[in-house]
């Protein structure tokens, strides 16, 4: 592979914000906005039969995403570097949409699994910025003129489109209201004369966050250190107490504190097994059920159908909340569109 830029390239990142920039109210406009995908974000290398799907850590996805590099042969331009997000769509309740669970499966271990997967989920790519094209570097052009060329040279095909885009603010504003619906984590601005800075959080995002009171159910024990690697989650559905994922990401003494704290809650039962559909074969999916008498506030992004699409994050117990009040009535509910609606050249 010969190209202006190689693998590994460090993406461009974005640093966190609670609203939308707002164009400059005189002089041109400043900012381009995009909806945020929620995929793996992988920067495509092509040199005419050599393909690099490259992971934000530097890795190459093309084992687990074999009929990505397929469609990059068939769809992408000869010589290019893309930067973009793999997902997985997938029709649910009538709209297609981004199915996360169905995108962390596509990482087994297992090559047969592997090649199961490319069948039955397909992957596609949504590019949202060209990099190199032939023998052009493209990086130190303003990020409009790029852009312009993305548009020129990409999507169409079946598995790689290019993201929708729109200089309004209010518009922008109302991608973030609606199109979680489809699958996204929010808005992306990027500014229109930037150039491409590999690891520099240059572009701003605007994500969903919320919070919800859920039942302690059970915990898991961390793979590698003393302590709790997780606390299990709940909600009720009627009577029904149903598991919707979990919180972890606890210091070492939190979880050393947790392990000894739950051990009164505890059934008496042995460890219970996983969700085989939630948890990949060759990891331990054992875990400890407790009494459902402790209430857990968490925060979280959103939803994937009836449970947390990423895990929670830990934010207090509420010992004000009984148990059979952390019911699924308290959960925002998205309004839904189709995943058509956030590529470009989409309604």
């Amino acid at each position: 592979m010969q190209l202006p830029i190689m693998p590994p390239l460090q993406p461009m990142l974005a640093k966190a914000a609670t609203t939308v920039p707002s164009q400059p109210s005189d002089g041109p406009r400043a900012w381009l906005y995009e909806p945020k995908w929620d995929g793996f974000r992988a920067i495509i290398f092509r040199d005419g039969d050599e393909v690099v799907l490259g992971s934000r850590g530097g890795k190459d996805l093309a084992r687990y995403f074999p009929e990505m590099v397929q469609s990059v042969l068939r769809e992408l331009p000869p010589r290019c570097v893309v930067d973009g997000e793999l997902v997985v769509p997938r029709v649910i309740d009538g709209r297609r949409r981004l199915d996360w669970e169905a995108l962390s499966e596509r990482i087994h271990p297992a090559d047969s699994r592997v090649r199961l997967l490319a069948e039955q989920t397909p992957s596609q790519f949504i590019a949202f910025d060209l990099l190199c094209l032939g023998d052009e570097d493209l990086m130190g052009a303003a990020f409009e003129a790029r852009r312009d060329r993305l548009l020129a040279e990409v999507g169409g095909g079946p598995a790689c489109q290019v993201t929708a885009a729109t200089d309004d603010a209010a518009v922008a504003v109302h991608w973030f209201e609606t199109f979680e619906g489809a699958g996204l984590d929010g808005v992306v601005a990027k500014r229109l004369d930037g150039r491409y800075l590999p690891n520099k959080r240059e572009m701003v995002k605007l994500k969903h966050s919320r919070t919800a009171d859920c039942v302690l159910v059970g915990y898991r024990v961390h793979k590698s250190k003393p302590g709790v690697g997780s606390l299990l989650l709940g909600l009720y559905r009627g009577d029904e107490l149903q598991m919707i994922g979990g919180a972890s990401a606890f210091t070492d003494k939190r979880r050393v504190e947790l392990l000894e704290e739950l051990q009164p809650l505890r059934t008496g039962e042995d460890a219970q097994e996983g969700e085989p559909t939630r948890w990949r074969s060759g990891v331990d999916r054992s875990w400890i059920p407790l009494r459902p008498e402790r209430v857990v506030e968490i925060g979280y992004d959103q939803m994937e159908g009836a449970r947390l699409r990423h895990a929670g994050r830990f934010l207090r117990w509420r010992p004000d909340r009984e148990p059979r009040q952390c019911t699924y009535d308290q959960l925002e509910v998205p309004m839904r569109y189709d995943l058509t609606d956030v590529l470009a050249g989409g309604s």
